[in-house]
């Protein structure tokens, strides 16, 4: 799928390969266009920079000091992440009060469909039970 008009890709998990990191961040400099490419890493990503940057670096992109001196990733380990990827924490974007809200409308539903029985009065002042079919 070509998705025209996009200028920033945001990476929230570091791709395993220089070649994956290319692919994703293709999709902003599409016929000509630039585009900004902005990637999250942790700790446990450094192994897989240095081969990061050395493509950013080549295509003319500056690159921190401190990236391009981390440790040369040996084949071995780059097969093992590659297959193995990091496990992480699901992350999620959506703000608390959207969350909250929602769980509100879902706890809400679920009791109106639990809650198909209904308490009436009579007019005498006692409780029946009666059960509404949809």
């Amino acid at each position: 799928i070509d998705f025209k008009g996009v200028n920033m890709v945001i990476n929230y998990d570091l791709p395993t390969s220089a070649v994956e990191y290319i692919h994703r961040i293709g999709r902003t400099g599409r016929a000509g266009h630039t585009g900004r490419a902005v990637t999250f890493f942790t700790e446990d990503d450094k192994p897989l920079l240095r081969s990061i940057a050395n493509v950013i670096q080549r295509a003319g992109c500056p690159v921190p000091d401190y990236i391009k001196h981390f440790p040369k990733l040996q084949s071995k380990q780059k097969k093992k992440f590659i297959k193995k990827p990091l496990t992480r924490e699901s992350i999620c974007t959506t703000p608390q009060c959207f969350l909250k809200k929602a769980k509100r409308k879902t706890k809400t539903a679920r009791e109106n469909i639990k809650g198909k029985k209904k308490v009436k009065e009579d007019k005498n002042g006692s409780k029946s039970q009666t059960v509404s079919k949809s």
